[in-house]
């Protein structure tokens, strides 16, 4: 429109020009209201393209409602939540193997058992043993009893009861120390059958029929029995940084590979105060239980898990490109002289890590820089305190040229300023 009334002006003052000198086009009063009102136009014109020109500069975001929750990322191995150890305390030969792999057993069940045939032969010995002592001891009790009767008629000496009586003694200890023998050969004996400690399943079995074992030095591991793989135990490495944050039954979500899209939920179960460092980084283990009613997590799996630390729902969110945006200095500049009287004040030291900035165009296209309380954030997207901006406001969250990329689409209903 303003150059359609500069053209015809111009075509005016060129029509008149023929008949009339400039200072008479100038007295004319339809041109002079012309000029003025194209000066007008004109100006406006320039203002408005001016406006468009810096707006369209900017890429925006706005406000949004919605869910957000913080979180910390770690991950773990999955462990049964009690799992023994079965070994032998005889050495021998495997003579039968019962169970196998994933073999569901019971509390006393028979697993395994050793040839025994030696065993039975050092329990002969043993029982031997004791009906020697045994026959010692009641010899040396009637040489007694015929010695003491003897002792307090004078017919023998001090000396020889005294002998009479350790003699007996000999015989009572060699007698005791006969049956501890014949008991450990029992013992023994029944150490050969190797029967499960609890009910559970077999998760490992390290043995064969026909293979030796040796108890000597230390307990041979024969199997691995995990009593309830319903419950399982995840043990995660959490950076000290981040410990301070995890709590006990504090909610907690992880994948395993095997099943990526199925999220299984826990909760922190204990925090091990033992660190542990590793190239000069300290870790801390976290417990975590979980339900496995499905029987689809299986012992040694890596987990990937998210600690949830803080939930919240239907609050006002933004991009948390938006908070990290900073406009050229020349705009900055200008933005600051214009806004003197009115710009944000800065938060105190304890408080300005709950404290951002945000830009934004007011109602006349010109940049404003606002403070904002921030809550928690999940990485994407911020939480904003306080009721300054509402849902569906636009803020700038990027130069066009810079982010060289098209813009993301709004996370909900059309973009107003907020100051409208």
């Amino acid at each position: 429109m303003a150059l359609d009334c500069i053209r015809g002006l111009h075509r005016s003052i060129i029509k008149g020009s023929t008949n009339m000198t400039f200072p008479s086009v100038i007295k004319n009063h339809k041109i002079a209201t012309g000029i003025i009102l194209c000066a007008i136009a004109v100006t406006s014109y320039l203002i408005i393209a001016n406006k468009a020109d810096n707006a369209s500069s900017y890429v925006f975001t706005q406000f949004a409602e919605g869910d957000i929750e913080s979180i910390i990322s770690s991950t773990g191995t999955l462990n049964p939540v009690t799992e023994i150890i079965v070994g032998t305390q005889v050495s021998g030969t495997i003579e039968k193997v019962l169970v196998d792999f994933n073999d569901k057993v019971r509390k006393g069940q028979i697993i395994a058992v050793l040839d025994s045939a030696l065993l039975q032969m050092a329990l002969n010995n043993a029982e031997a043993d004791s009906l020697n002592a045994e026959g010692q001891l009641e010899a040396a009790e009637m040489n007694y009893k015929q010695s003491e009767q003897l002792s307090l008629k004078g017919l023998i000496s001090e000396t020889d009861f005294q002998t009479v009586k350790t003699a007996l003694k000999t015989a009572q200890a060699g007698f005791m120390n006969s049956r501890t023998a014949l008991q450990r050969a029992v013992q023994n004996l029944n150490y050969s059958i190797i029967r499960s400690p609890i009910n559970g399943t077999v998760t490992s079995r390290n043995i064969d029929p026909g293979q030796t074992v040796a108890a000597s030095f230390s307990t041979p591991t024969l199997f691995t029995i995990a009593q309830d793989l319903s419950k399982m135990e995840i043990t995660a490495s959490v950076d000290e940084s981040d410990i301070g944050q995890i709590k006990d039954g504090q909610n907690v979500r992880f994948v395993v590979q095997s099943y990526p899209d199925k999220i299984f939920t826990g909760a922190v179960k204990q925090i091990r105060l033992k660190p542990i460092t590793t190239s000069n980084v300290v870790n801390y283990i976290v417990v975590v239980s979980a339900e496995n009613k499905e029987n689809l997590l299986l012992p040694g799996m890596t987990t990937t898990i998210q600690f949830i630390i803080e939930h919240k729902t239907n609050v006002l969110l933004v991009a948390n490109a938006a908070l990290r945006f900073q406009p050229t200095e020349k705009d900055k500049a200008a933005a600051q002289k214009r806004m003197q009287s009115s710009m944000p004040s800065a938060p105190s030291d304890n408080a300005a890590a709950d404290w951002k900035h945000l830009w934004y165009l007011d109602k006349d296209g010109q940049l404003v820089l606002a403070s904002v309380h921030v809550g928690i954030s999940d990485g994407t997207n911020t939480e904003i305190l306080g009721n300054q901006f509402t849902k569906g406001m636009k803020v700038i969250r990027g130069i066009e040229a810079d982010l060289n990329t098209t813009p993301s689409k709004p996370a909900s209903g059309g973009m107003r300023s907020p100051m409208m």
